[in-house]
């Protein structure tokens, strides 16, 4: 016959057992329709010269929100792991990968895309060396590479040195290993690598 002692054990042994249980089950979320709700935010960005008022969810990247919520649809998603460049455009003056930003990150920021760069009636020089250069192939990379490009001269004009530059105490200059170094993180499958240098030393005022 069992003892007392010996159903006492068990007992706390079994009501432990099934106190631990209950804790490791996964607890349902009771209001998933408001948790959902509460993932957004406004943001408001200046696109272009002007301002844009969104509520995006907190997810969206800059890409997204200019691609799919204002259409500005010539920044290109590329590889979406900010490895290919197509997505580039200039916040605050500075070249980022878009597709690596969140747009809430940019309250108040100015973002420049490609489409306000220049118009089909008044290029910007860039945009009309590219073309002189044949520098746009397919065109797909073209955003990107241009919004690049832009910056990068700018850097350079500015005294932002570089990993190729021998001389960090020097001024850089626009020479074809310093703009190849600035410009590699836009890729252009089509390999008009030399076309897009000869472009930019034709602006720089330098040699491809």
């Amino acid at each position: 016959m069992m003892s007392e002692i010996e159903m006492s054990r068990r007992g706390v042994l079994a009501g432990s057992a099934a106190a631990a249980a209950l804790a490791a089950a996964p607890q349902v979320d009771a209001q998933p329709a408001k948790a959902a709700a509460a993932a957004t935010m406004p943001v408001s960005l200046t696109v272009n010269g002007k301002r844009r008022d969104l509520t995006l969810d907190t997810r969206t990247t800059l890409l997204d929100a200019l691609r799919e919520h204002l259409k500005l649809t010539g920044t290109k998603k590329g590889c979406d792991h900010g490895q290919c460049g197509a997505c580039t455009v200039i916040v605050n003056g500075e070249r980022i990968n878009s597709c690596l930003s969140l747009a809430v990150q940019h309250q108040g920021d100015e973002v420049k895309t490609i489409e306000g760069l220049g118009t089909p009636d008044k290029l910007h020089p860039i945009q009309a060396a590219f073309v002189r250069h044949d520098g746009y192939q397919c065109g797909y990379c073209t955003p990107g590479q241009i919004c690049s490009a832009v910056a990068v001269l700018d850097e350079i004009k500015r005294g932002v040195p570089s990993h190729v530059q021998a001389d960090l105490s020097a001024r850089p200059q626009p020479t074809n290993i310093e703009m190849r170094e600035r410009m590699s993180g836009n890729i252009c499958r089509c390999g008009a690598y030399s076309n897009i240098a000869e472009a930019m030393a034709e602006i720089a005022g330098a040699k491809a």
